[in-house]
C-alpha cells in the first residue's frame, strides 16, 4: 500500500526517468540511477521517505530546485526525496520573518511574494533557482556586500533527521545543524523542510552598467581591486566577460570576440541617496564602449541575467576564490576570458570586501574575488571536452592563486577544492557524525573522499 501522499517510484517503474532528471536545470544530467524516487507532498512524506530508506538499507539524497551544477541530489542506489512540490510561503508582519518551503525559487516566488508586503531577502541572481541548495551553500544574493551571505538572514530551520524524527534548528536550539545549514551545502545531516527567513525594508535599486575591451581588463581590475573596500557596502559591482552583446553608445563597433562588462547595482532609500554611492563610477580611468543607468528592481535584474542563464542547455561550472592583485591576476584572467569556448559561456570576477565578522557558521572561506565561469552549450558530444576546459582553466588560476572554492558553483566529482577552513572542516564531520552516525544522508559527491576540503 502507497504510504505517500505524492508519488513513489522504484527503479525501473512508470514515471522513473521523469521524476529522476525531468526537472533538472543542467540538462547535462548524470547517468546515476537512485533505487527510488519520492515526490514528496509535505513535511510528512519526508518522515515516512526517509524511514523507509532506513528499512531498506538505502542511503537519502535530497533534491529542491534542481539547480545544482553537479546534480548532487542524484545519487546510485539512494533514495531521491524531491521536494519540489512542497512550495509554500508565509510572512508574519508581527516578526517580518518569512518561512518558505526549499523548492521555492527566490526570484520568482519569494521576491514578488514580498514585494507586495514591502519586504526584501536576499535571493539568488538566478531566477528559477530553489531556496533550499541556494541557502545550504550560502548563498551568493543581491547585495551581498551590505546583507551578508544569505544563509545569515537564516532565523531558524525546520528539519527531519536520519531517525526521523523532527526537530526546529537556531542559534539556541539545536545550534549545531543550525550550523551546518549554513555553508556546508549536501553534506547537510538531514533533510530540511521550511526555512524561516529575516526580512529587511526594501530598497530601490539603481543599476550602471559600461562595456569595455577584453584588452582594458588588467587596468579595470586594478581600478576596481583599489576603489572596492571604500566603496558603500551598498554598491555592489560585477566584472563579467561575455561573448554576447552588451550595451553600447550611439556609433560604437563592438568589437569581436569577449568584451567586458561592468555591471554595477546599488541600493538604498531612494535614487537621490544611491546617486552620489555612484561617484567614483564616474571617474573611471577607462573609456568604456558603452554606458546605462537606471532605476531598475530585483525582478527587471533577474529576468536580465536571465539572459545569461537559459534554461534547457547543458552547463560545466567551476570557481575559485583568490586575494591576488591585478598586476597578477589580470594577464591570466586576460588569457582565461580571451578563450571562451562557446558563444553563450560567461565568466565573472566578483569583487569582495571580506569581513573579519563572518557569523559562527560552517561558511568560512573568502577571498578579495570571486572567479566563476559557466560554460553553456548544448551538443552532448562536447560534455568531455568542455567540462575539461573549465575545469583545466579554473585549476590553473586556483594553483597559481587560488583559497579555495564557494560551494554552490564547484563540481568535486571533476575537481576538488576546499570549501570551508581546516577547523570548520573538522567541525563538520564531527557533527555530521554524531547526527547521521550511520551516513544514512548522502554526502559530498567526490570519488576519493580523502581528498574532500583538500588544496
Amino acid at each position: 500500500m502507497n504510504q505517500f501522499k505524492g508519488t513513489f517510484v522504484r527503479r525501473g517503474e512508470a514515471r522513473y526517468e521523469e521524476l529522476r532528471v525531468g526537472h533538472m536545470f543542467n540538462q547535462r544530467v548524470t547517468t546515476r540511477k537512485p533505487a527510488a524516487v519520492l515526490l514528496a507532498a509535505d513535511e510528512e512524506d519526508v518522515v515516512a521517505g526517509v524511514r523507509l530508506a532506513a528499512r531498506n538499507g538505502w542511503q537519502v539524497s535530497v533534491r529542491a530546485g534542481g539547480h545544482s551544477w553537479a546534480n548532487w541530489g542524484i545519487r546510485d542506489d539512494a533514495l531521491l526525496i524531491d521536494l519540489v512540490a512542497m512550495k509554500d510561503m508565509r510572512f508574519d508582519p508581527s516578526t517580518n520573518i518569512a518561512t518558505v518551503t526549499p523548492a521555492v525559487a527566490g526570484a520568482t516566488e519569494l521576491d514578488p511574494f514580498l514585494a507586495q508586503r514591502g519586504r526584501f531577502f536576499p535571493v539568488g541572481h538566478c531566477e528559477s533557482v530553489g531556496l533550499g541548495g541556494f541557502l545550504l551553500q550560502g548563498g551568493q544574493g543581491w547585495h551581498l556586500r551590505h546583507y551578508g551571505w544569505s544563509c545569515e538572514s537564516i532565523e531558524s530551520i525546520d528539519v527531519v533527521l536520519a531517525d526521523g524524527s523532527t526537530v526546529r534548528a537556531s542559534a539556541d536550539e539545536n545550534p549545531d545543524l543550525f550550523w551546518v545549514a549554513r555553508g556546508a551545502g549536501p553534506g547537510f545531516p538531514g533533510v530540511i523542510t521550511r526555512f524561516h527567513l529575516k526580512t529587511y525594508p526594501r530598497p530601490v535599486l539603481v543599476m550602471d552598467t559600461r562595456t569595455f575591451r577584453l584588452e582594458d581588463l588588467d587596468e579595470l581590475l586594478a581600478w576596481q581591486q583599489a576603489i572596492l573596500p571604500t566603496l558603500d557596502s551598498r554598491v555592489e559591482p560585477i566584472l563579467i566577460a561575455t561573448r554576447l552583446d552588451t550595451p553600447l553608445d550611439e556609433g560604437v563597433e563592438r568589437p569581436n570576440g569577449t568584451v567586458l562588462l561592468l555591471h554595477t547595482t546599488a541600493a538604498g532609500e531612494s535614487e537621490a541617496e544611491i546617486t552620489p554611492l555612484l561617484t567614483d563610477f564616474d571617474s573611471c580611468p577607462v573609456r568604456s564602449l558603452g554606458h546605462v543607468r537606471a532605476v531598475t528592481t530585483i525582478g527587471e535584474q533577474n529576468r536580465l541575467l536571465a539572459q545569461s542563464n537559459p534554461e534547457g542547455f547543458r552547463w560545466a561550472v567551476d570557481t575559485t576564490w583568490t586575494d591576488a592583485v591585478a598586476v597578477e591576476l589580470g594577464p591570466a584572467l586576460r588569457k582565461m576570458w580571451a578563450d571562451l569556448p562557446t558563444e553563450r559561456t560567461w565568466s565573472m570576477w566578483y569583487g569582495w570586501t571580506p569581513r573579519s565578522d563572518l557569523p559562527d557558521m560552517a561558511l568560512s572561506i573568502e577571498g578579495l574575488g570571486n572567479i566563476a565561469t559557466y560554460v553553456c552549450y548544448e551538443n552532448p558530444d562536447d560534455d568531455e571536452r568542455l567540462a575539461d576546459w573549465v575545469h583545466g582553466a579554473t585549476g590553473e588560476l586556483a594553483a597559481r592563486f587560488g583559497k579555495g572554492v564557494y560551494i554552490g558553483d564547484s563540481d568535486f566529482s571533476h575537481r576538488p577544492d576546499r570549501f570551508v577552513s581546516d577547523e570548520h572542516f573538522a567541525r563538520l564531520r564531527e557533527i555530521r557524525q554524531a547526527r547521521d552516525p550511520e551516513g544514512r544522508f548522502c554526502g559530498y559527491l567526490i570519488d576519493d573522499e580523502s581528498k574532500l576540503n583538500a588544496r
